[in-house]
């Protein structure tokens, strides 16, 4: 049953050769089935479709019998055939020329290709159409007679019965037995072949989808899986071909909607039917001259088409396979005969017409696995034409251009739905993709050029004064401008009107970008460095002339191309240069800064100014840098200092962040609130008297910091000294750089927008730097260097005798050491910060000073007056701070004073009515606990809660219990 060994060698290699570039864009089969089992079974389908299909039974003449009267032609062949089949037994007529062959542009062959078999002179042309398909479809005569004995059994016992109403490999395995074989290895290679269809046509590939579940499929899985072991029994009472033709059947003739169909579906389902029609098509390429079609195409053609009905074919799916056959044989026989690419393109104007009149689903989804296939292979060559097309294949650019062209007009135009929405001349598909060859071509062979320059510069490399690299590649780009326009340009300006434009657009971007690279790589001029400008001037004044000249005639007058290429200036390139020294010299004043950071010490007694040696150094190299600048050899001063002054800002900034950072923060000061508790009345705080008072605080609850001396007050005041310093000496740089500027030669050919140049983020970094260590000093004076006095003593157990002195006496010297270091233009920021970090403090001492606190009514005034005394301490009648000022600070603790001289009955009253008015009707049933804002005023819930919890009387005590359980202690 295999076919012919040399037949076998003529065509198998074919496949086996198929490039890998060029995947089939019909899937695969899966199911293991060989070129040649897949030939033969086409080839059975084709002489099934071919026979008449009326009521009169056909009959079986020996080939002996035929030529009885024809010797000469009785010698070559002994096929049987189907007496009753007209058209297999068409006679060949050679004289008349193909249409369709014509139609494509393919050539006429000479002859008639000739049947070779292993010796010259039994060579004989096939008399019949039928014979001549057998012949291309490399099937044995052996094989023919007996798929022609099937057929004529299959049709007596099934008399009127259509071939589409039947599932072929089933009928053809009930056939034969395995003594109608020479060889019984070819009986199970038969039978295995027929099981492997059936498998594929209703199990892998079905023509309607299968659920896994389906016990059909599964039950003809299991029977071909023990055929594959043991040959099945194939005799018409046999019990396990009964099984197999009733799974067979049931899977075959299910339908859409759900009834049994007439028609048999075995072999229409995607992909086996794709595979099967191409193995017909290509019977139409002449077996012994493979890149030659037959002259009888169109007869073959004719015949093969009465498969659709098996195999569920169409005009739009065959207009597509054989557009794809076409490619297919060009791609696979060498790429030499360019009439096969050439009808391939005019095959794919019929598939375009198709698309655009169908919304197929299956249709399309093979259009487009098709198309991506032919444009993938031609895209990997054009887009890198330089390396695919040489003198002696020049020729084929244009037609394989053309080709994967009309491919993307399909797939974009008819396919995509992106394209439908947009308006047609809003995409100019052919354009596009010309574009994109030309500029990944070129960007390749640029490539290649730049490692063939790095070669040639390793073999100059003993030579005084070599030429750069980049002069050298300079002049080959000029050279490889020159070809493209001559060579390339004319073939892709079919496509491509300004094709030459892009190609020089392109290098000159390549060339620009290793250019940049270069001058990125020194930090000076240098003879290789001016030298490598004058060649990259010289090569844009001939790229930018091609450019020109080939878009001449556009819309625009080359405007769009031109814009594409930015100038080569050796002005910009001293730009870049100068960016880089700027870099250079702002890094290393980052460096120096960090350096210097290190070291400092933050000493008050390093200067009679009182701020850090280390900023007059960082301000001394900023000055000498902007000095620097303005003696540069440049043209482009004004252009160029905002990079500079930004490099400077930031540079600053660093410095201003270092020396704010790790003094800690407000909020690391701040005491943690206690829990709230109730007060236990009626008792004596102390009753023993070696029991201290602060004692009762156990633990103090300040935040606290590290011993680091360099956060003390006086290093703090010099950091605050030092951004002030910063801020005034930046106000005369800038002023400074104002008159350089004028000074400078670039001032009369740069236009100035007469803005003054400012340090804008150091200067903000300043002032928000100077807050944030007032803020910082003042929190850590209070709550850290004072908690002793303040938070840990102030009125624990009796109010009276613990009051505010101790706190006011140990105040005064850190005030006296702020006015004497700070800069009396940042003092009153500090001493203000510390007033309202102390009266923050002094809120707190009242309202969560914990369990070792209470107040009764009577204390009120003891409170009031040691709150007067803060205050006028920080007046110093009239000396300190505006009274003002004082006094609107004092606000919020003054509006909190009037709880306390409030009767407990008031204030429970008052806490209902609040909570009332915060927490809505939830508070009617039962007054819910406020939560601890932080904001104290009198009208807030928690701080009316918390003058309760710190009143010393039975009602709040009760209030307290009853209302939220509040213990009496922690």
């Amino acid at each position: 049953m295999a076919p012919s060994s040399k037949v076998r060698a003529m065509a198998e290699p074919k496949k086996e050769t198929m490039c890998l570039d060029l995947p089939t864009p019909f899937g695969e089969l899966g199911c293991g089935i060989s070129d040649s089992e897949l030939r033969e079974t086409a080839y059975e389908i084709f002489v099934a479709a071919c026979r008449p299909s009326g009521g009169k039974p056909l009959t079986y003449v020996p080939q002996s019998e035929r030529f009885a009267d024809k010797p000469e032609k009785n010698s070559l062949s002994s096929s049987p055939s189907l007496s009753s089949s007209p058209s297999l037994q068409r006679s060949i007529t050679s004289s008349a020329a193909s249409k369709m062959k014509k139609a494509l542009g393919l050539k006429s062959t000479k002859k008639h290709s000739p049947l070779k078999d292993s010796s010259p002179s039994k060579a004989r042309k096939p008399a019949t159409v039928g014979e001549l398909m057998r012949v291309q479809m490399d099937v044995s005569e052996q094989t023919d007679g007996l798929v022609r004995r099937a057929l004529l059994r299959i049709a007596s016992t099934n008399l009127g019965k259509r071939i589409e109403s039947m599932v072929l490999p089933l009928e053809l395995l009930q056939q034969f037995k395995s003594s109608d074989f020479s060889d019984p290895k070819e009986y199970e290679a038969w039978q295995r072949r027929n099981l492997k269809l059936l498998e594929a046509g209703l199990v892998l590939h079905p023509f309607l989808p299968l659920e896994d579940t389906n016990l059909a499929s599964q039950r003809l899985r299991q029977i071909i899986q023990s055929a594959y072991q043991r040959p099945i029994e194939t005799g018409k009472n046999s019990e396990s071909m009964q099984a197999l033709r009733s799974a067979v059947m049931t899977l075959a003739c299910r339908s859409f909607d759900g009834f049994p169909s007439e028609s048999c579906h075995w072999a229409d389902g995607p992909p086996l039917n794709l595979w099967l029609y191409q193995t017909l098509l290509e019977a139409c390429f002449d077996i012994n001259e493979e890149t030659a079609v037959i002259e009888e195409v169109d007869e073959i053609i004719e015949l093969i088409k009465k498969t659709w009905i098996i195999i569920g074919m169409n005009q739009m799916l065959h207009n597509l396979c054989f557009s794809w056959v076409l490619f297919h044989r060009f791609v696979v026989t060498g790429q030499v005969e360019i009439d096969l690419l050439s009808a391939a393109e005019t095959q794919l104007g019929e598939v375009a017409k198709d698309a655009k009149s169908t919304k197929d689903a299956l249709y399309c989804k093979v259009l487009n696995s098709t198309l991506s296939s032919i444009l993938g292979w031609a895209e990997k060559r054009l887009l890198a034409y330089h390396d695919t097309f040489e003198a002696k294949n020049r020729d084929s650019m244009e037609s394989i251009v053309s080709l994967g062209v009309s491919a993307a007009k399909i797939l974009v135009e008819d396919i995509s739905h992106e394209y439908r929405r947009k308006r047609k001349d809003e995409v100019d598909v052919a354009r596009n993709r010309i574009d994109t060859y030309i500029r990944s071509s070129l960007r390749t062979v640029f490539a290649q050029r730049m490692e063939q320059v790095d070669s040639r510069k390793r073999s100059l490399k003993n030579q005084p004064n070599p030429p750069p690299v980049l002069s050298i590649l300079a002049k080959d780009i000029g050279d490889l401008a020159r070809t493209e326009k001559e060579v390339f340009s004319p073939i892709l300006k079919r496509w491509h009107p300004f094709a030459a434009g892009v190609a020089v657009a392109t290098l000159h971007s390549c060339y620009g970008r290793e250019l940049k690279q270069f001058m990125l790589g020194i930090s000076e001029m240098t003879p290789d460095a001016l030298q490598v400008l004058q060649s990259a001037d010289k090569l844009e004044k001939e790229l930018v002339q091609i450019a020109v000249e080939d878009s001449v005639d556009s819309e625009d007058g080359g405007k769009a191309i031109i814009r594409e290429m930015p100038p080569y200036e050796a002005e910009t390139a001293m730009a870049d240069l100068t960016k880089i020294w700027i870099k250079t010299r702002v890094d290393r004043l980052k460096e120096w800064t960090d350096r210097n950071l290190q070291q400092e010490v933050w000493n008050p007694r390093a200067n009679l100014e009182r701020y850090a040696p280390s900023v007059v150094e960082v301000l001394r190299m900023m000055d000498e840098t902007l000095d620097a600048f303005f003696q540069l050899p440049i043209s482009m001063h004004q252009d160029l200092l905002p990079d500079l002054l930004t490099g400077l800002d930031r540079s600053l900034q660093h410095y201003i962040f270092k020396a704010k950072s790790g003094c800690g923060t407000r909020n690391s000061y701040m005491p943690t609130l206690p829990p709230l508790t109730r007060c236990k009345t009626g008792s004596k705080f102390f009753k023993k008297k070696e029991k201290s008072p602060i004692s009762l605080m156990k633990k103090s609850q300040v935040g606290t910091m590290n011993g680091d001396g360099s956060f003390g007050l006086p290093q703090l005041c010099v950091r605050m000294n030092t951004l002030h310093q910063i801020r005034t000496e930046l106000e005369v740089l800038e002023k400074s750089i104002t008159t350089r500027l004028r000074n400078s030669p670039s001032s009369l050919s740069s236009t100035s927008n007469g803005e003054t140049p400012k340090f804008e983020l150091s200067a903000a970094s300043c002032q928000d730097g100077i807050q944030y260590l007032c803020e910082t000093t003042a929190y850590k004076v209070i709550f850290h260097d004072l908690g002793r006095v303040y938070w840990d003593s102030l009125y624990v157990g009796d109010p009276n005798s613990f009051r505010i002195e101790p706190f006011l006496r140990e105040l005064e010297p850190s005030l006296e050491v702020i006015s004497g270091t700070v800069h009396n233009r940042v003092r009153n920021r500090v001493i203000t910060a510390l007033m309202k970090a102390s009266f923050d403090g002094f809120l707190l001492v009242l309202l969560a000073g914990g369990p070792g606190r209470a107040f009764t009514r009577h204390d009120s005034q003891i409170i009031e007056d040691d709150f007067r005394a803060l205050k006028d301490l920080y007046v110093a009648d009239g000396d300190g701070l505006p009274l003002e000022l004082v006094e609107k600070a004092a606000t919020p603790v003054t509006n909190v004073l009037t709880l306390f001289r409030a009767d407990t009955e008031t204030l429970i009253e008052r806490f209902r009515r609040v909570s009332m008015d915060s927490f809505g009707s939830s508070a009617k049933s039962k007054l819910p606990l406020p939560p601890t804002s932080g904001n104290w005023n009198p009208n807030e819930p928690n701080t009316i809660l918390r003058v309760l919890c710190y009143r010393n009387d039975e009602a709040a005590s009760k209030f307290l219990k009853k209302t939220f359980s509040l213990p009496k202690k922690l």
